[in-house]
Parts: structure tokens; sequence; C-alpha cells
């Protein structure tokens, strides 16, 4: 039997179609994945693939964001190579939401962090420690990637981090990551690697401001809880 595709459907109902007369807004979330998916199968066409996969996601965009690739392909019709194009899909709306962010932004407190750093690592799977680098009068002056996976004191070595901010000539700065458990409550191995982070700014001269741990919508402050 002949893979459904997206294109044997009716002219009217084709999301392509659709997308190019209408516009994209105009498509629900199971049109715009099934213009991603292609195709379908042998006995269900790609809209209807596309919707088993939102189903699968608990019905929401958010919740499909925050699924691994691996775990997209187990759903009948996706496969790996699909999974990965929405994966993709998905990781440019958040560079995306990212890009508007003025790199010269003034941080003045930790609800600026959550603001720039939070659409970005809410979803996210895995733990994602980044720095912001931050000039004399609180601006940004980079924002890095320091490292991916596990947070523990092994992982975040003050080396790694003030490398960077040294690189920068920066008057101070503040580190965020994220709990993929959505509570942002610091753990053991949080308060033991911003201990470290702090004692090595002092010798250098270049405090850490604050670490914000986001968590869902959610954030949590190291300095707003007065654990600095």
């Amino acid at each position: 039997m002949a893979t459904l595709r997206v294109t044997d459907t009716s002219q009217a109902e084709r999301p392509r179609e659709r997308l190019l007369s209408l516009g994209p807004s105009a498509l629900t979330a199971v049109e715009l994945l099934a213009i991603l998916l292609g195709t379908g199968t042998a006995r269900s066409d790609a809209l209807s693939v596309a919707g088993s996969l939102l189903a699968s996601a608990g019905g929401t965009v958010r919740q499909l964001a925050r699924r691994a690739p691996g775990s997209l392909a187990s759903v009948p019709g996706v496969g790996r190579a699909k999974s990965a194009r929405i994966a993709a899909a998905l990781e440019l709306a958040r560079r995306l939401n990212q890009e508007h962010r003025d790199p010269g932004e003034d941080i003045r407190s930790p609800s600026d962090v959550h603001r720039r750093y939070g659409p970005m690592l809410r979803d996210l799977v895995v733990e994602e420690f980044h720095l912001l680098t931050l000039d004399a009068q609180n601006r940004v002056t980079r924002q890095s990637l320091i490292t991916r996976g596990i947070l523990n004191s092994s992982l975040v070595h003050p080396r790694e981090v003030f490398r960077a901010a040294i690189a920068e000539a920066a008057a101070g700065i503040i580190v965020v990551h994220n709990h993929p458990s959505g509570n942002p409550a610091p753990s053991a191995d949080d308060k033991a690697v911003t201990t470290q982070l702090v004692e090595a700014g002092k010798l250098l001269d270049m405090p850490m401001y604050d670490h914000v741990i986001v968590g869902g919508d959610r954030y949590f402050s190291f300095a707003e809880a007065g654990l600095l």
C-alpha cells in the first residue's frame, strides 16, 4: 500500500496550501506538525500521525518541546528522520525567542535574568549551565554555555566559568541553569557550586552577583534568598 501524504487530502484541507494562502497563524498545531512530517503511513495520513504525535505530548506544543527526539521517533509514523525534523523546528523556535534579546541589555534583578533565559531553558530535558558577563553598568557583554548535563562541582569548575569572564574583562558575573524537573529549588550540588564560584570571584575581584535556577515558569535566585 502507498504511503499517504499531506498532498493526498483535498485542496481545501491541505495544510501546506492553507499556510500559503492564509499564513501560518491560521493553522492548528496539528496542521503545522503535519507539514513538518510531510507523509503519514499506509493506514494514516500525515494529519492523523501529527494528531497522534501531539496527543502523545498531552496535546500541547510546550510538552512536545520537552520530549527527547528519540521518544518522538517511537510514535507510529514518525521515526528518526521526522523526529529530527521536528526537534530542529522546535530548537529554531527557542533560538528565535532569544535572538531579539539585546546583548547589551541591562540586568537589574533576577526577574531580568529569568525573562532572558526562562523561554530558552524551561523546556530542556537536560541541565545547561550558562554564564552572563556584565560590565560596570550591569550591561550584558557576553552569554556563554559552560556545560550541559547533570550539574555538580566536578562538571562546573570555577576555572571554566571565570576563564570566559576574564577574557571579557567582566566587572561581574551571573550564572543561570535549569532544572528539567520544573522545580527550581536548589539542590545540595547547586549550593556547593555556588559557594565555589562566589569564593573564586572574591579572589579574582570579580563578584558573582547571582545564581538563578530556572524551573518551568518559576525561578530561584540565590541573591534574593540571601544565600550569596
